[in-house]
């Protein structure tokens, strides 16, 4: 006659976590808003690449020397004309938008031609640029550091959101059908709670990392290897944060949801953990630029994985900077893990009454 062996801590953890996964994969939602979802990154980054390939260039004619000239400056098409007859033939027609002939006595040693009018595109490109020193140099294009803060605050954003908002549906559900105390009967408190955020940040860590995958590939296909080696560092330490930031965040939507056993009073018990995953994400896209805001983002624990990487791409952050938030990252998401099991643990088997959070803390 065999004896039945109650499973221990981590194998139980982890049968809850398989659980949770088995779950999410067989779910046509959930499979087909992430194949959304990544389409909608790469299609961005492709289209991003082709089309700063596809700006058309100013066509111009030149005759003899002139050649040299327009096709050193490399932002001009250039058509190579016998003389400057068959140049202005080409200008006349419309077929390009300025002949460019040798001429010793005029600056740069040709002359622009133009049909009615001068050619401001041709003469911006041949223009002379004087010496220019920034006192103060930002190191990155206004516009570009936006994105990149769009990005890393969207990405984290929608992430911590949909995989906490199921975690906190599926504890309510359990507790409100009653499932959880069969489920209690098989293996301990601790490894409900742990299986479902484990499962739940394996999920989130794996779109997260395909996400970043798919960015690199993007900007390889479409010829931004100078792009992908500027914001590289920055995506690979974005990922290690969002690990440890969704697993904070998930133990506080684990431990909230469990203070209530109505699905419809999921929303106003997660709110204060949903406002924790709203403000990075405003901070950063309206304060991408400021080094003060920046710098207390990156050190505190549920902003840290947008603040820190967005440092990081600025070349802001010190090598020792990241180590150091990561190590307080790690902490805190240990000590909420803690306070968070307590939470759920003590208010589990409560039905009715919304537990209160001195109750759900000492039981």
């Amino acid at each position: 006659m065999s004896r039945y062996t109650s499973p221990g801590l981590a194998q139980a953890t982890w049968l809850i976590a398989e659980r949770e996964i088995r779950m999410r994969l067989r779910s046509k939602a959930f499979l087909i808003s992430t194949g959304i979802l990544l389409l909608m990154v790469l299609a961005s980054v492709l289209f991003g690449g082709f089309a700063s390939q596809n700006v058309d260039l100013p066509k111009v004619a030149a005759v003899g020397s002139a050649v040299a000239v327009a096709e050193d400056t490399g932002a001009l098409e250039v058509t190579e004309a016998a003389t400057v007859e068959e140049a202005e033939e080409l200008v006349r027609s419309e077929e390009v938008e300025a002949a460019l002939v040798p001429d010793p006595d005029a600056p740069l040693e040709l002359t622009v031609i133009g049909l009615d009018e001068a050619p401001t595109s041709v003469l911006a490109v041949l223009s002379v640029t004087p010496g220019i020193e920034v006192l103060e140099p930002s190191g990155q294009n206004p516009f570009l550091i936006y994105l990149v803060a769009l990005g890393f605050g969207l990405v984290f954003f929608v992430s911590a959101l949909t995989f906490g908002s199921i975690i906190a549906q599926s504890v309510v559900e359990e507790k409100q059908t009653r499932i959880v105390e069969i489920l209690m009967a098989t293996v301990p408190v601790r490894a409900l709670m742990a299986g479902k955020v484990l499962g739940n940040s394996i999920l989130a860590f794996g779109q997260i990392a395909l996400i970043a995958v798919l960015a690199g590939v993007g900007m390889l296909a479409s010829g931004q290897d100078l792009l992908l080696a500027d914001i590289g560092p920055s995506l690979v330490w974005f990922v290690v944060f969002f690990l440890f930031g969704f697993v904070l965040l998930a133990a506080l939507f684990a431990a909230t949801a469990a203070l209530v056993s109505r699905v419809e009073d999921v929303g106003s018990v997660t709110s204060p953990v949903t406002m924790l995953v709203m403000i990075p994400y405003f901070l950063v896209i309206f304060f991408n630029d400021n080094p003060v805001v920046l710098g207390v983002m990156s050190y505190v624990p549920f902003s840290a994985p947008v603040g820190m990487p967005m440092r990081v791409f600025l070349g802001t952050a010190e090598w020792w900077e990241p180590l150091l938030s990561l190590g307080i990252l790690v902490a805190t998401t240990a000590l909420v893990v803690w306070i968070g099991e307590r939470m759920y643990r003590n208010s589990l088997l409560r039905t009715g009454a919304r537990v209160t959070l001195k109750e759900a803390l000492v039981g």
